[in-house]
C-alpha cells in the first residue's frame, strides 16, 4: 500500500493533469487489487462467508497452470503465422526452388534445340561426308545409345524428379552423341586424308579396251543361263571378246588369288582396299602372280573360254564390303555421260548371256 501512495505521489508531482491523475490512481488500485485476490466459501452452518487460504502447493499449482496456459498462448501466436505464412528461410528456399526450376526448364529447351542440331550434323554427315567418300553410315543404334535406368535413380527422391531426370538424361544422351559425332568427325578426315589413295584404288574404268562398247555382252541381274536354261542371278558383267584380248586392272590393288576356280575357270582376284575387290574370270593366260601389287590400266591377263564357258569372254565382277554390286556404276573415269548411258542399255541385253 505503501509503494502504491509513492507512486501516486510521483505522478501527482510529474503531471498536473487532473484525468491523467485518477487514471493512474484507478490502473494502480487495480494492479494491486489483483495481486490481493481474496476467496470466500459460504458457510451453510454459520451462514456466512468464511474465508479461504489456499495452500503453498495450491499457490504453486496456480502459478505453473498460469505459466503454462501462458506459454501455450505464446506458442500458437507465434507458430501458427509461421506454419500459415512461413518463416522467412522458408519463404527465401520456395523463392530458390522456383528459380532453381526454372533454369532446369530454360536449360532442357536449349538441350532440346541442340539435340536438334546435332541431328541436323549427323544426318549431313551420314548422307553427305561418308557417301563421298564412300563409307557405311553409324548405325543408329550407336548415335541413339543412352543410359539405363538405373543411373538415375538416386534422383527420384528430389523435388519435381521428373524434370530433373528429364534434363540429366538430355543432357547425357547430348554428351554420348557429341561423342560419337566427334569420332565420325575424325574418320571423315582420315578418310579426305586418304582421298587421293582411295580414288586410285577404287575400280573405275573396264576391264578391256572397249571404247565402241561393242563388246558389252551382258550385264548384271537375273538371266537365263545359256547352258541349263534356267533363269539365275547374273553377278558381274560379260565383255565379248577374242583369245588372247588383254585384260586390264581396274584399280591399284593388290593380286590375292590366281588360278582354278570351279564354273569360273582360270580366274584373277585382286584385292583393292577399301573394300573393294574384282574378279576376272574365263581366262586364258594370267601376266601375274599372288601376291603382286598392280595399278589401274596394267594387263593381268588375256580373254579365254575356261571353265562354264560358251564362248571366248571376260566375265568381271565388283564387291564393295564383301557384297557384290553392279560394275557398270564404276566405270566413271572410262565413258562420257553418253556413253554410260548406251552401257545401261547394253549390258541390260538378256540374250548374250555367255557363262
Amino acid at each position: 500500500m505503501y509503494l502504491s501512495k509513492c507512486v501516486v505521489n510521483i505522478l501527482k508531482k510529474l503531471r498536473k493533469d487532473t484525468c491523467f491523475y485518477y487514471f493512474c490512481r484507478i490502473a494502480n488500485r487495480n494492479i494491486f487489487s489483483e495481486m490481493r485476490k481474496v476467496y470466500y466459501i459460504y458457510n451453510p452452518q454459520t451462514q456466512t462467508y468464511d474465508r479461504i487460504y489456499p495452500t503453498l502447493r495450491q499457490r504453486a499449482m496456480s502459478y505453473a497452470r498460469r505459466l503454462f496456459i501462458g506459454m501455450g498462448l505464446g506458442a500458437v501466436c507465434f507458430v501458427a503465422p509461421l506454419i500459415i505464412f512461413g518463416s522467412p528461410s522458408e519463404k527465401e528456399l520456395r523463392k530458390e526452388n522456383s528459380r532453381l526450376e526454372a533454369q532446369y526448364r530454360v536449360l532442357s529447351r536449349q538441350m532440346d534445340e541442340a539435340l536438334g542440331v546435332l541431328q541436323d550434323i549427323q544426318q549431313r554427315d551420314d548422307n553427305l561426308y561418308r557417301v563421298i567418300f564412300m563409307a557405311d553410315p553409324i548405325s543408329p543404334a550407336i548415335r541413339q545409345a543412352g543410359y539405363g535406368a538405373a543411373r538415375y535413380e538416386h534422383l527420384l527422391d528430389m523435388a519435381d524428379a521428373e524434370l530433373v531426370v528429364n534434363t540429366t538424361q538430355k543432357m547425357d544422351l547430348l554428351t554420348k552423341q557429341l561423342y560419337i559425332q566427334s569420332r565420325s568427325f575424325d574418320d571423315v578426315v582420315a578418310l579426305c586424308r586418304q582421298h587421293d589413295e582411295m580414288l586410285r584404288c577404287i575400280p573405275a574404268i573396264q576391264p578391256i579396251s572397249n571404247k565402241d562398247l561393242k563388246r558389252t555382252a551382258s550385264g548384271y541381274g537375273r538371266r537365263v543361263d545359256p547352258i541349263y536354261g534356267t533363269v539365275k542371278f547374273h553377278e558381274g558383267m560379260d565383255f565379248s571378246a577374242n583369245t588372247g584380248t588383254e585384260v586390264y586392272a581396274t584399280g591399284d590393288g593388290k593380286v590375292v588369288s590366281v588360278g582354278w576356280e570351279s564354273g569360273y575357270g582360270k580366274t584373277i582376284e585382286i584385292d583393292h582396299g577399301f573394300g573393294y575387290v574384282t574378279r576376272y574370270a574365263h581366262l586364258n593366260d594370267y601376266r601375274v602372280r599372288r601376291g603382286q601389287q598392280v595399278v589401274r590400266g596394267e594387263v593381268i591377263g588375256e580373254v579365254g573360254n575356261t571353265g562354264k564357258s560358251t564362248g571366248p569372254h571376260l566375265h568381271y565382277e565388283v564387291h564393295v564390303k564383301g557384297r557384290v554390286v553392279n560394275p557398270v556404276n564404276y566405270y566413271f573415269m572410262d565413258l562420257s555421260a553418253e556413253d554410260y548411258d548406251r552401257m545401261i542399255q547394253l549390258a541390260a541385253n538378256h540374250g548374250k548371256v555367255l557363262d
